[in-house]
């Protein structure tokens, strides 16, 4: 999922990311990289393809030279997990979708898929095309994490490094790591274990992941942004981001009970900066208090969010009146025409891609207008 465009916010927020990269590879291999599973995808710069891949325990990065800009102009595609599943030569109730990324070089959506066992991804073209992409004989550069990673959770390019959100096998099981770019075989990735108040358990922790980050930097300083389940967003200085380091993080708004983030990205409009945050509601919360007729929804959240300084962690707002539906916070709101979304990311400055469910046990890609 691509999140390194964020734009201005009131003079304090700005973007850091792929446009600022000088160079994306130090030194590459020629050949077909190992993959073992696609559990977090997003771009880096020149159409490079960032791959998390926690059953090998590794990142790789792929220079997919899919770098021609194409305006997106197809029509919403009707039963999408079926005419995946024709692709492949299976049925739709045999795939699962575990991720999709734009690539912004190109405007190309690359969606990963389980077919089986086997981890594949399929690419959507700015015409609405459904193809694969097979990584064969590709220059790449295979990066291993530490032993004691055991899930990779999400990925985000920065102008100097790349962010991993995961978790180990460690006392504080939550990390992030950092990859310094440019890339080659010999990178160490490094990080810390994040501390997290968890505004709706109203404690501390160190073992619940970050499901999805994206980078931000505020008023000259580096941040990892990050939202986890249950659900707060949080703030950690990448300044920290050192090997053995043990960092508090600082939670700025609390989207509510029982929801756990699948994905999020920053877009500006109407002048104002905005994140995007697509959630799965837990099965019983969903029950008891759904937040719509799906349990998996969209919030806006107002990224003016990042600007307090008093009303943070013991003291974060929450989006809704703790144990109720009733709105709370009105920096972080329920988009209703989201609703059913599975992963979505940004397409471009006024859109997003999204894997939506249809209503009737199958799934639409379309390009929906940014809220």
């Amino acid at each position: 999922m691509v999140r390194y465009l964020t734009a201005a916010m009131v003079g304090a927020l700005v973007a850091f990311g792929a446009a600022a990269a000088d160079k994306v590879f130090e030194k590459t291999e020629n050949g077909t990289p190992s993959i073992q599973s696609i559990d977090a995808i997003t771009f880096g710069p020149d159409g490079t393809l960032l791959i998390g891949d926690s059953k090998g325990n590794q990142v790789v990065a792929i220079a997919t030279k899919d770098t021609k800009a194409t305006k997106f102009s197809a029509k919403a595609i009707e039963k999408f997990d079926e005419k995946i599943a024709d692709k492949l030569g299976t049925k739709a109730d045999k795939i699962e979708f575990t991720g999709i990324a734009v690539n912004p070089a190109s405007g190309t959506t690359y969606v990963a898929v389980k077919n089986g066992g086997k981890s594949v991804l399929i690419t959507v073209d700015s015409e609405g095309k459904v193809g694969e992409y097979v990584a064969e004989k590709v220059d790449h550069v295979i990066i291993p994490m530490p032993k004691t990673t055991t899930q990779i959770t999400d990925l985000a390019w920065t102008k100097d490094r790349i962010l991993v959100g995961g978790l180990s096998k460690e006392q504080f099981k939550s990390k992030v790591l950092s990859i310094p770019t440019p890339l080659d075989s010999t990178k160490q990735a490094s990080g810390f274990s994040t501390e997290t108040y968890h505004v709706a358990h109203g404690k501390w922790e160190t073992q619940a992941p970050m499901t999805t980050i994206v980078p931000l930097e505020q008023k000259g300083k580096q941040y990892v942004v990050g939202a986890f389940a249950c659900t707060p967003i949080v703030r950690y200085p990448l300044e920290d981001v050192k090997e053995g380091a043990k960092v508090k993080g600082t939670s700025v708004i609390e989207l509510g009970h029982g929801n756990r983030p699948q994905g999020m990205f920053a877009y500006t409009k109407g002048g104002k900066s905005y994140l995007l945050v697509n959630n799965r509601r837990h099965d019983r919360f969903h029950t008891q208090s759904p937040v719509g007729p799906s349990p998996y929804w969209v919030a806006k959240v107002d990224m003016s969010v990042f600007d307090e300084t008093t009303k943070v962690n013991e003291k974060a707002e929450w989006r809704v009146e703790k144990g109720t539906a009733k709105q709370k916070d009105s920096r972080a709101s329920v988009i209703e025409a989201y609703h059913g979304t599975r992963y979505m990311d940004k397409l471009d400055d006024t859109h997003a891609a999204v894997i939506k469910e249809d209503g009737k046990g199958g799934f639409t890609f379309a390009a929906m207008e940014l809220p």
